[in-house]
């Protein structure tokens, strides 16, 4: 197949990696001009990948027409904040009916609406596909073995998605509950943000356990009152992306959350960062979405407060722990 892969990340740049070493033709637009330059010089993304030889087929370009002409798969890779404007380029160059895979994580914060809805107010017609899972760019570039889950409202899309991406280190499931992939996706990196908080204020693996069960009971509550399946988060996009997330080393959510548990401000920690945190901008709009559908989500209302309200990580976690005693429920 054509594909085109459309952000240079190291996620996008990871699978546009992954689609050329089976055997697809890949081309990868980048925004930055010197990641265009460096992967077609160098066969390396040096600012988002170092150090990682790419694919000699994977092709980058400047201007995002080049990169999906004749496309017969189009990922869609850029931050989530960012997803709509480039697909609104995007569909000025589309021609046919590509499939479309979304992989990025978030919620849009002005419409509160996931990245399926983006895609597909932006391009009408076409069947989207959303690839989710426990997935740190660099361990599924050094072919450690990992799954994923590709859902769609169209089952043949869904499973000509896992079938193009899908090998021997790198498999893929197919689902139809494209909201509950999605919001598992989204949460998770909230409660990783709250689990690097208490891991910067020096605390161990009790709070970090009770923290990430609880995480994911508000996300499942949630989940069902948007039309999510339950069984959903009890699997890869859900408990599974929230386990990685909140303790892996390699993740950004998880690392900015250790810098602001140990007193450091938002401002401060992003003015150092080159890559996109995305629980930073969905904390606010899940809180909102739970206002919306009169779910509670403790959790991430306090995460909120802490990013935009000023309040302390220890103040957060003392209200959490002093909340009126009650009955655990999970949905």
């Amino acid at each position: 197949m054509r594909a085109a892969v459309i952000g240079a990340g190291s996620w996008g740049t990871t699978l546009a990696n992954l689609l050329a070493h089976r055997g697809h033709e890949v081309r990868i637009w980048a925004r930055e001009p010197a990641v265009v330059e460096s992967i077609n010089r160098g066969h390396v993304n040096e600012l988002y990948l170092p150090d990682r030889p790419l694919h000699a087929g994977v092709a980058a370009h400047r201007e995002i027409p080049e990169a999906v002409r004749g496309a017969e798969l189009i990922v869609s890779a850029a931050p989530s904040h960012a997803v709509r404007a480039v697909s609104a380029i995007v569909a000025q160059a589309v021609r046919g009916r590509p499939i479309v895979v979304s992989v990025s994580k978030g919620i849009e914060t002005e419409s509160l609406a996931f990245m399926s809805a983006v895609l597909e107010e932006t391009l009408p017609d076409l069947s989207i596909v959303v690839l989710s899972g426990p997935t740190f760019a660099q361990e599924v570039y050094d072919r450690q073995p990992t799954a994923v889950v590709a859902a769609s409202s169209d089952p043949t899309a869904a499973e000509l998605v896992q079938q193009a991406f899908s090998t021997e280190t790198f498999r893929a499931y197919t689902s139809g509950d494209v909201i509950g992939v999605q919001l598992g996706g989204a949460l998770k990196n909230v409660i990783a943000l709250a689990a690097g908080m208490l891991e910067g204020m020096g605390l161990g693996h009790n709070p970090r356990a009770a923290l990430i069960t609880r995480g994911l009971a508000e996300t499942t509550r949630l989940g069902e009152a948007l039309g999510a399946e339950a069984g959903t988060f009890a699997g890869l996009a859900g408990m599974g992306d929230l386990i990685l997330t909140a303790t892996g080393q390699l993740s950004r959510n998880r690392s900015l959350g250790v810098e602001l548990g140990k007193g450091r401000r938002l401002a401060e920690v992003l003015a150092e960062r080159r890559t996109v945190a995305e629980g930073v901008h969905t904390a606010r709009a899940a809180v909102e979405l739970g206002r919306r559908t009169g779910i509670e989500l403790p959790i991430a209302a306090e995460v909120s407060q802490i990013l935009f309200g000023g309040k302390s990580p220890g103040r957060a976690m003392a209200d959490l722990m002093e909340r009126e005693l009650k009955a655990e429920q999970w949905r």
